[in-house]
Order: C-alpha cells, then structure tokens, then sequence
C-alpha cells in the first residue's frame, strides 16, 4: 500500500499513534503500534517522527512511550 506523505497525513497517523500508547499505558513496538492502531508500519514511522519533535514520545530499547 502506498502511503500519501503530507502534512495532514502526518498529523493523523501522529494522532493514532499517540492514542494508542495513552490507551496502552506502556511502552510499545512499532508492530505492536501499528495493530493497536490500526495502521500500517509506515504510517506509525511517519507518526512517530512528528511525536518526537514535538517530545511528546520518547524511544526506551526500542520500545515508544509517552514523554
């Protein structure tokens, strides 16, 4: 599947991503992301990106986590 990469894009997959460690109340993989979220490993890379500018996650062993 292709992912279209835009502003708006970003900010969405941003939003699934942060949704779903605030649901999870623990450090979680990219898959594990991806399936709580229901999107694609890409489209978490893209979230995770916009996130960590915004140091609202954090990276611990491979593993994301609200900051």
């Amino acid at each position: 599947n292709l992912v279209t990469v835009n502003a708006e894009t970003v900010c969405f997959r941003s939003g699934h991503v942060y949704q779903a460690l605030a649901a999870a109340e623990k450090p979680l993989s990219v898959v594990e992301i991806a399936k709580a979220a229901s999107i694609s490993n890409e489209e978490v890379y893209l979230g995770i990106g916009w996130l960590l500018k915004e140091g609202k996650i954090k990276a611990e062993e491979n593993l994301l986590t609200l900051a």
